[in-house]
């Protein structure tokens, strides 16, 4: 029986092993704490870890210590002018004593909450535990893979650019070794004698016999080495390659959003934080993921981050220019071939006359064949939630989308009305579906 040794140290000298075992004890609890502090903080703090509170019932782990009120002891108290050697203590009544009692808070967070910080890596694997990427129509993420050529050994055919010498070499090289094939320096050991015996004018009679052995023995030779070939067809090897599946590890994501006027700084705010999160959930899933931000009233147009969120804009809502953009830049930058198409739209819902149609037609004629996931997000002010809690109710654009939504799994619509929505919309739209990966 092997016993193994972990011996590495610990990162920062921290006890990594009892860490892990209180994760897995406490993952409940934690899972649970880390699902309530989504909806009150920022997404774009997801990224730098949290600090949760959890109760601190339960947590424990027994241990045997001595009873601080019962017992015999013996010990001197330094400066007691009370009691000398063999006076009896009287115990203290219960309460009175100092004993490891729980003080009172007035704020009603005592001794029973226990707060620990997560770092960034915990915290998003406790985050997106149970969440996986949609079900897809185009293919799923198990099966996006870009064909590569890769070494596969050695075969006995293939063109002759592709011969392996060493390999080769090393084939004629066993089987003239196996075979037994006289050596070249036999030979010309041989044919040096010859010439020799040869070159004596006179010979003897045992000269005349040694040389007519020494030319049989030559023949023997010769008919040997051309029977076993110094470099045979079998002991050719070419190079094999064969193409081998790769995940394809590039994404990009597309940000749409309507900064018309009748999209204010809290309607900005609420989309700004799907994006965050749509972002780090495809960061987990992806080595390099490209952001491209994308912003329309009745044109639109390709900009940066910080223009994106924070510049006023005045004009109309036509949607169907941001569609057009992205299509563009799809075309010239990100071939789906090459690259995994995410897209997220954030709007009130508003749109021009006639203009929601247009979407719908590049949605299902351009856009979606090309997409992994296209998300949509409307957003709602608070009070009107009630009123478009029926999914067939909205504005056109809603109502249009829903048409998309019936013939494409991988186009999902929501609403939002708060900071605190965003979070089950988003676990709702990405959610693992029961008995599937």
């Amino acid at each position: 029986m092997f016993h193994l040794i972990d011996r590495r140290l610990n990162p920062k000298d921290k006890s990594l092993g009892n860490r892990q075992r209180f994760l897995r004890r406490a993952r409940a609890q934690i899972k649970e704490a880390v699902n309530r502090s989504v909806g009150e903080r920022k997404v774009a703090d997801i990224a730098g870890g949290e600090t949760v509170s959890i109760p601190a019932k339960g947590i424990a782990e027994p241990r045997l210590r001595h009873d601080a009120k019962g017992g015999r002891r013996d010990g001197v108290l330094p400066g007691n002018k009370e009691f000398l050697t063999g006076d009896k203590v009287p115990k203290p009544n219960g309460g009175s004593g100092q004993g490891d009692g729980k003080d009172g808070a007035a704020e009603g967070s005592g001794e029973d909450v226990f707060e620990f910080a997560l770092s960034r890596e915990e915290f998003l694997e406790l985050f997106f535990e149970d969440l996986e990427l949609p079900d897809l129509v185009k293919t799923d993420l198990k099966e996006i893979y870009a064909q590569k050529w890769r070494p596969a050994g050695f075969t006995t055919s293939g063109s002759p650019s592709a011969i392996d010498v060493r390999r080769t070499m090393r084939n004629g090289l066993g089987r003239r070794l196996a075979l037994r094939r006289p050596r070249l320096r036999e030979l010309e050991a041989l044919e040096a004698e010859i010439a020799e015996l040869e070159s004596r004018k006179t010979g003897s009679e045992a000269d005349r016999d040694r040389l007519s052995a020494l030319r049989k023995q030559v023949e023997e030779i010769q008919r040997k080495r051309r029977a076993v070939p110094f470099i045979d067809p079998i002991d050719v090897r070419y190079r094999h390659r064969q193409p081998q599946p790769e995940p394809n590890t590039k994404a990009v994501m597309f940000c749409l959003m309507d900064v018309s006027g009748s999209m204010g700084e809290r309607e900005k705010d609420l989309a700004k934080r799907f994006f965050i999160l749509l972002y780090l959930f495809l960061q987990r899933r992806y080595e390099h993921i490209d952001i491209v931000f994308i912003r329309h009233t009745h044109e639109a147009q390709e900009v940066d981050e910080e223009t994106f969120f924070h510049s006023r804009e005045t004009g109309g809502t036509v949607v169907s220019t941001a569609l057009d953009e992205m299509l563009k830049i799809v075309r010239a930058r990100y071939p789906s071939k090459d690259w995994n198409i995410y897209a997220a739209q954030a709007s009130d819902g508003e749109n021009y006359s006639g203009d929601s149609e247009r979407c719908v037609t590049m949605l299902n004629n351009e856009l979606m064949p090309l997409c992994q996931y296209y998300a949509y997000v409307e957003i709602l002010d608070e009070r009107e939630t009630g009123l478009f809690m029926n999914p067939g109710t909205g504005a056109a654009l809603w109502r249009n989308y829903q048409e998309v939504s019936g013939g494409w799994p991988n186009f999902a619509m929501k609403r939002v009305a708060s900071p605190g929505d965003i979070y089950p919309v988003f676990r709702e739209l990405f959610a693992k579906q029961d008995g599937k990966n």
